[in-house]
């Protein structure tokens, strides 16, 4: 019985120490700039990140108010969603007309046949496709955000030249494969192999794909691969361009047939010792994790810009039923339970647009880390809009039940929001150990100091100065108007918590945080809500100063909703019960 437990706490050792080994591959490849999420964990607000809210310029709000209401109209002529979703296909016309309006190629700059749009105004254009057809905005997300921004972002200048314009244009399509039976969320994990030819100029691919939106549609792929890395036995996974017409290349099965979002085309893929020329690595060889997770965080901003639309569309369709409908004598809409789903819905969408708006904003002003926003953008806004559907489903009763209401198909359609992009299970430990590494590495620092403090007196002096501000001194958060500064002072408290939280929660559980998924979670929740609350203060300021309170009433309740749940959580990091959980999972 000794030696059982012995070589099991050994094996459990030696999964940790691996666990912890892949969190450093994969947080030690991002940039370690503190910015307004990083300094959340701090208990710090990195200020002019998030205030004054971003604004398009006079110029661009004109032209992107135009393409809107351009696009507005192509939809109502061309975009039938219930046929999408009946036929289970994206029609051959309305991809071409989206080419042509530009929608496919709306960010790249002009020399390639873009407009060279901003991210905050591509993202109003993506949420009119959010409002619409949840088919066609995944597959633009697809082709534009994820598809070829690795070319965009990484390509070399022969690259761009080769591919761009045809893609730009809607000529051709370009899809992102990355997931596979052993790899999804879990992006280290990739198995496909790419091995060097014996004269270096082509890699031989060999493995599969699942789950690739585009991917038998597609044209350009960009293809994630392990390949050797140089007088080591390790690899390194280094990003391919690949297309259709290499002899290898295999699509096993070209449209898996899927609860929801039934227009796009998700495919499987094969890869049988498939050369790839070796000028089509994308990027640095080895370097393909970085281009992968770049890739997803303009995916998961637009991800965001497709929920606000949907959410608009579930926010207008309950609130028309509401008024309409009549039950014992009175509207729906006087009774306070419908009023609470309503209200519900009118502030989270509120707050997502102003997070959505946010994050476009960092990528906008060329900031390096914005990697934590995008994954909390992503999981605040797919888990509320989860919600929102389903509110709005009750609402209209019996009748969202029926194929004859899109109800019914959103709520098929917007499922799988929680899953793709990265599981919002995994985005949450993800958001948890990466905005607590910063803390965590300057604790570690301050432990090795304190063995030889006269040699480290000023790092021990700092930290001693950073715990005495989060004991005592909150952040202060800089408000225009007025009238918003207690919430201003309430803010700036939550977040001085919560850096003592983060900090208290790394002294007690150590290099064991890494398993403390439940910890984990209320962690990445109170960071999330405090990103929510930041950004909604923020866009509920601007439009004060701009002298507009028709958002008065909704961005009240959305605040305070956001620091009831940040209050809830501190009080479960303290009393909960996750021991009687294990005890059940484990009886």
């Amino acid at each position: 019985m000794g030696s059982h437990v012995t070589e099991a706490s050994a094996e459990r050792l030696e999964q940790r120490a691996e666990q912890i080994r892949q969190a450093e591959e994969l947080l030690g490849s991002l940039p370690q700039t503190i910015g307004l999420a990083k300094g959340l964990f701090a208990g710090q607000l990195i200020a002019d990140w998030v205030f004054p809210y971003p604004q398009l310029s006079t110029n661009q709000k004109a032209d992107t108010d135009a393409a809107v209401a351009e696009l507005e109209a192509f939809c109502d002529r061309n975009l039938d969603p219930v046929r999408i979703d009946r036929e289970a296909d994206i029609p051959c016309e309305l991809i071409d007309g989206l080419g042509q309006f530009g929608l496919l190629g709306m960010t790249a700059p002009a020399e390639f046949g873009g407009r060279g749009y901003s991210q905050m105004a591509y993202c109003r254009l993506l949420e009119v496709i959010g409002s619409r057809c949840s088919s066609t905005a995944i597959f633009v997300n697809a082709h534009h955000s994820i598809g070829m921004r690795g070319l965009l972002l990484f390509g070399s200048e022969s690259q761009r030249q080769r591919w761009l314009p045809d893609l730009v244009s809607g000529k051709k399509l370009a899809a992102f494969a990355l997931t596979e039976p052993e790899a999804g969320s879990d992006a280290a994990n990739v198995q496909t192999m790419a091995v060097p030819t014996a004269d270096g100029q082509h890699f031989v691919l060999n493995g599969q794909k699942r789950y690739i939106t585009n991917g038998a549609i597609a044209d350009v792929l960009t293809v994630m691969a392990r390949t050797p890395v140089a007088e080591s036995d390790k690899t390194a996974i280094t990003a391919f361009l690949v297309t259709p017409d290499m002899p290898g290349f295999q699509v096993t099965e070209a449209r898996m047939e899927k609860l929801g979002i039934r227009g796009t085309a998700t495919s499987r893929l094969a890869f049988d010792n498939m050369h790839v020329p070796r000028e089509n690595i994308l990027g640095p060889i080895g370097k393909g994790l970085k281009v992968a997770l770049t890739v997803l965080d303009f995916g998961r901003t637009t991800f965001g810009a497709c929920c606000t639309g949907a959410a608009k569309t579930c926010l207008q369709l309950a609130t028309d039923h509401a008024h309409s409908r009549r039950q014992f004598g009175r509207s729906l809409a006087e009774f306070e339970l419908m009023q609470q789903k309503l209200v519900r819905m009118a502030a989270w969408t509120y707050a997502m647009e102003a997070m959505t708006t946010v994050t476009a904003g960092l990528i906008d002003r060329g900031l390096e880390d914005y990697m934590l926003e995008t994954a909390i953008l992503k999981v605040w806004s797919t888990e509320r809009l989860w919600t929102i559907v389903n509110d709005a489903f009750q609402i209209h009763g019996g009748a969202a039940y029926f194929t004859d209401q899109p109800l019914e198909r959103m709520l098929r359609d917007h499922r799988i929001n929680q899953i793709g992009e990265g599981a919002n299970e995994v985005l949450m430990s993800f958001i948890a150990l990466t905005g607590m590494r910063g803390p965590g590495l300057q604790m570690q620092a301050v432990a090795s100091a304190w063995k030889h403090p006269l040699r480290h007196a000023g790092l021990v002096c700092r930290f001693a100065t950073d715990g005495a501000r989060l004991r005592c001194c909150s952040p202060v958060v800089p408000l225009r108007s007025p009238e918003l500064r207690r919430y201003g002072k309430q803010l700036g408290k939550q977040i001085r918590r919560f850096g003592a939280t983060v900090q208290k929660t790394l002294v007690t559980h150590r290099e064991e945080v890494l398993e403390r998924q439940l910890v984990l979670e209320r962690i990445a929740w109170m960071a999330m809500e405090l990103f929510a609350a930041a950004s909604t203060l923020s866009r509920w300021d601007s439009d004060l100063v701009a002298n507009d309170h028709t958002h008065d009433a909704v961005a009240r309740w959305c605040f305070a909703d956001s620091h009831r749940r940040i209050e809830g959580l501190q009080r479960a990091m303290r009393c909960n019960d996750d021991d009687l959980l294990k005890l059940a999972a484990n009886g």
